[in-house]
């Protein structure tokens, strides 16, 4: 590890603390005595990511991450429930003995977790995971929620807001509304 001062190769560890899933440890450069501190992962074997274009990727944790913020974002979720999410789904990933898995698989596995989290966010990352292109789309997404005569509410969080069936869909607004 060098030193982010001096760039010495060699620090001895003064404290050791478990973060997480990672090591939180500060350091000491043997050369200027500047003290730093590193955080330490273990390193998995993770899938191959086979993307919509049919080429394959590493898995890349921070792309989830960056996910989840831009879904989340503006929404009441904590960054470190976010981190919390992007652990679990790359433990999952890592855990199976597949050695390739698909951007939807792993698409499913964080829509899972959002849909315990907020549903909002659930929302804005299914409507680009499952490519909606339309009001009737966004409907059948929202279908569950919608209409519970259609079968047991999906696990999660309820929608904010007044009830809304299929028939409250606003209509357009004319020039003289606008």
């Amino acid at each position: 590890m060098n030193c982010p001062a001096c760039q010495h190769p060699d620090s001895k560890v003064l404290e050791t603390r478990a973060a997480g899933d990672a090591l939180k440890r500060r350091r000491q450069c043997l050369q200027c005595q500047h003290r730093f501190t590193t955080h330490e992962r273990v390193e998995r074997k993770l899938p191959l990511v086979i993307k919509r274009g049919g080429y394959r990727e590493p898995f890349d944790r921070d792309k989830i991450v960056e996910g989840l913020r831009l879904a989340c974002r503006k929404r009441p979720v904590e960054a470190r429930v976010i981190e919390e999410v992007a652990s679990r789904v790359e433990l999952r990933v890592s855990l199976s003995v597949a050695s390739e898995i698909t951007s939807g698989e792993l698409g499913e596995l964080i829509l899972a977790e959002l849909q315990e989290i907020d549903i909002v966010a659930y929302v804005r990352f299914a409507s680009v995971l499952r490519q909606v292109a339309g009001p009737a789309d966004l409907l059948a997404l929202l279908s569950p929620w919608l209409s519970p005569a259609a079968g047991a509410a999906p696990e999660g969080p309820a929608p904010e807001g007044p009830a809304i069936d299929g028939n409250d869909v606003a209509a357009p607004l004319s020039d003289a509304q606008a």
